[in-house]
């Protein structure tokens, strides 16, 4: 494909990196081209995470080159890569749970006054600054670890922001946000093309590329593909290129039987940890059969995780309601009284909530079924191998075997060991809480065709996203959430983006704060 020659600021020459078994990039030739949104795409696995890395410093023993404004440089880490101009706003995020907002933001870059002291005022000033076109409902003196998951993407973009890059590397950055506030991102790269910035961006969600990107390059399996201008080529020329075939169909649905309830929540409530009379979750009521999907949508901030939580047990003391698995009432104390009892929990964050990153496939996946797998008290290794491999090859799990450290695995073969996971410990409920974020468009098929089958057995499911064709696509029903509250409920006739998406908004807003920030 033709591409009109325009300044290159920054390329990788014949770069090689390899793990223990897995070539990660195939001698890549690539080049970014300065002040234009680069998009680089590929199926999980492809080697768009190993590349960024190698850009911003993270990995340093690869082989080949990396050249910048035409010269060869070596990053010593990330602050050298940032003090070069490049900075990163990384899909999972890196964020610093104990410290603030703004101790995030400028952590290592603080302002300090005249007595040496770090100047908290000015932090929260410029922090307030970054956050009010992004998410003014963001404290500066916040605790990280108080934020949503989506929130804390709002940190990184701001952090990024803060640097004053030349070139910005942004990986998934709308895997975690609003609509609204994806709106507000891809203004401000459109600000920062006209200042003249260099964009790296990675998505797995193609409709984007038609609004922000400038040219495109495709990744499969290590190598190189090809690039091209974003204006030649459509949506199929791209994912032909990522699979290597072509796509016909996304996903069909196939319609389970009607059959008996096997979850009911009834008047489920979450007071909010701060402040009083408010809810996160208040008096949410559901039910669920055999073999349905349930779909729960809803804007940032609705309530959907915090549900999800409050029923497997995540928040105890704060939550309260009423529980029915199978008909029978249940006591959920913690995680384990919720698994006892039949439910399963793929959560948001995979890394955080998920997986234990330090270890292999085998133990992430036996420890919710420890009991199928010891023998007089101990584990027996070869039935936890065994069970590992079952799912991996049911999976279709990328790895050499189930010794395999899963923090070595690709986005989407995470997800996989998660789920893989829950099945193991056989339940009649599993909740899902945005099961394919961060997945490329290959893998979410399998995640669809899997949850379908899924079904088709009798697990009740319960499926939380954020993306309405996929809300549509998957559900047998659907309910909406706005405030913390239920908001609608609809048949697959009643649902359309429009109708979800008007049930959904929340019903009142604060106009003057928006008007600030937009004046800010």
């Amino acid at each position: 494909m033709s591409l009109n020659t325009q300044k290159i600021i920054l390329q990788a020459k014949d770069v090689l990196k390899t793990f223990p078994g897995v070539v990660a990039l195939d001698h890549i030739d690539l080049d970014i081209h300065a002040g234009q949104v680069n998009a680089i795409v590929g199926e999980n696995g492809a080697g768009k995470s190993t590349l960024i890395k190698i850009f911003s410093g993270i990995y340093r023993d690869f082989e080949g080159s990396v050249l910048l404004d035409g010269e060869p440089v070596t990053f010593r880490d990330t602050r050298d890569a940032q003090e070069k101009g490049i900075a990163v706003i990384h899909q999972e995020l890196n964020l610093i749970s104990g410290l603030s907002v703004a101790e995030n933001i400028f952590l290592g870059r603080e302002y300090v006054n005249s007595f040496g002291m770090i100047d908290y005022r000015r932090l929260h000033e410029e922090t307030a600054g970054l956050l009010c076109r992004l998410d003014p409902d963001i404290t500066p003196s916040a605790p990280v670890a108080e934020l949503r998951v989506g929130q804390q993407q709002i940190v990184e973009i701001a952090k990024a922001l803060s640097l004053d890059a030349r070139i910005i590397i942004m990986d998934e950055p709308t895997s975690a946000i609003s609509e609204k506030e994806i709106d507000v991102l891809f203004d401000l790269i459109r600000v920062l093309k006209e200042k003249g910035v260099t964009i790296i961006y990675i998505t797995h969600k193609l409709d984007e590329l038609d609004k922000i990107a400038d040219r495109i390059t495709v990744l499969r399996d290590g190598r190189y593909i090809d690039s091209a201008a974003m204006d030649s080529v459509t949506h199929e020329d791209i994912i032909r290129m990522m699979v290597g075939r072509d796509l016909e169909e996304l996903f069909e649905k196939k319609q389970t039987a009607v059959r008996e309830e096997v979850l009911r929540v009834e008047n489920m409530s979450v007071p909010h940890p701060v402040r009083e009379d408010d809810f996160l979750v208040e008096d949410v009521s559901f039910s669920l059969k055999k073999g349905e999907i349930l779909g729960i949508f809803g804007l940032m901030g609705a309530g959907r995780t915090e549900l999800c939580d409050a029923i497997f047990g995540i928040h105890p003391k704060r939550a309260h309601g009423r529980i029915l698995v199978d008909g029978s009432p249940v006591r959920v104390r913690c995680p384990a009284d919720a698994i006892a009892a039949g439910i399963g929990y793929i959560p948001e964050d995979r890394k955080e909530g998920g997986l234990v990153l330090g270890m292999n496939i085998s133990e992430n996946i036996s420890m919710t079924c420890i009991e199928r797998i010891e023998y007089l008290g101990f584990l027996n290794k070869r039935r936890e191998k065994s069970l590992a491999e079952s799912y991996i090859k049911q999976l279709n799990v990328k790895t050499t075997g189930p010794d395999f450290i899963v923090e070595k695995l690709s986005g989407g073969n995470q997800q996989k060991i998660v789920i893989a996971k829950w099945l193991a410990s056989n339940p009649a409920v599993l909740l899902l809480d945005e099961p394919t974020r961060g997945i490329d468009i290959g893998a979410k098929k399998e995640i669809y065709d899997l949850i379908n089958k899924l079904a088709l057995q009798g697990l009740g499911i319960v499926m939380v996203s954020s993306e309405l064709p996929e809300i549509l696509a998957i559900s047998d029903r659907i309910i909406t959430m706005s405030e913390g509250k239920v908001s609608g409920e609809f048949s697959p006739e009643q649902a359309t983006e429009e109708v979800l998406l008007h049930a959904a908004l929340p019903r009142h807003k604060n106009l003057e704060q928006d008007e600030t920030c937009l004046k800010t």
